[in-house]
């Protein structure tokens, strides 16, 4: 879907000729255009760069047994997210910036090799569906609901609607994965896998922590008519996270059984630790 030039160092993503066919109508506000090129050049990158993970996942949910189409759903938001990605594109390039970027390195897929394929899938789905999308249909519908009726809002919302799938997704299957890992339990006499994720949940707390506060930045404070263009005021969007967090992500995994309250409590623990 893109032009790519490799090198032992980096790749480059090319994505002007099939976001420049999608380039919606963007309102006229000259003095925020390069905050809106920036802005929209970072959702690019993100998003472009997240089909990666869902690939992963995909793979990781066949290991570990699951039916072919939830495998083939997973893969799917892969190819989501590559069209998220030219579809920020396509606003950088209507607003005179360039749809290019240098992919940036990622780490490697979180595998969990040192514990069975249904429970390194069921960390994953937590960390990636409902943690990090369910954080992004979060901020993604806030940042909808400020913005005016037009061209750029239908686009946002399209992205707003495959996000909420994506969580859907992930909250949907943890009853299944932990189903299957109690099955496991029984027959194997051992339930290690529950201290086993309280300790994993800490971690990746803190690691959505951390991540979405270095793409959160406390200091933008766009003037209104910003909100035209998607951009929106750092403090309230961290205020966003954290009540996304403590209201929706917390009990909802304990509704699971899963002892999230303590895990986001103890958070600081494994900073500290590392």
């Amino acid at each position: 879907m893109d032009g790519s030039s490799m090198s032992a160092e980096r790749v480059l993503r090319d994505l002007r000729k099939d976001s420049r066919a999608l380039m919606p109508e963007v309102p006229a506000v000259p003095h925020l255009e390069q905050a809106g090129i920036a802005t929209w050049t970072g959702r690019m990158i993100n998003e472009y760069s997240s089909a990666i993970v869902f690939e992963g996942l995909a793979r990781q949910l066949e290991g570990a047994g699951m039916d072919d189409e939830t495998v083939r759903a997973c893969a799917e938001f892969a190819n989501e997210e590559r069209r998220h990605g030219v579809l920020c594109g396509a606003v950088v390039e209507a607003l005179g910036g360039t749809a290019v970027f240098v992919a940036p390195v990622q780490d490697e897929f979180p595998e969990h090799g040192d514990v069975s394929r249904a429970e390194a899938a069921l960390r994953n789905v937590i960390s990636i569906s409902c943690m990090s999308e369910t954080i992004a249909v979060s901020l993604i519908g806030a940042e909808r609901l400020e913005m005016p009726e037009g061209a750029l809002r239908e686009l946002l919302t399209s992205i707003y609607a495959d996000e909420v799938g994506h969580a859907r997704f992930g909250w949907r299957l943890v009853p299944r994965l932990i189903e299957l890992l109690e099955r496991d339990a029984q027959a194997l006499g051992s339930d290690g896998w529950c201290e086993r994720l309280a300790e994993y949940l800490a971690i990746a707390f803190d690691a959505l922590e951390t991540h979405e506060l270095a793409h959160l930045n406390p200091h933008a404070a766009p003037p209104a008519e910003g909100a035209c263009l998607g951009l929106c005021n750092g403090s309230d969007a961290r205020s966003l996270f954290y009540s996304t967090v403590t209201d929706v992500i917390v009990p909802g995994l304990e509704q699971f059984g899963l002892p999230a309250a303590d895990a986001w409590a103890r958070r600081s623990e494994v900073k500290q630790a590392a």
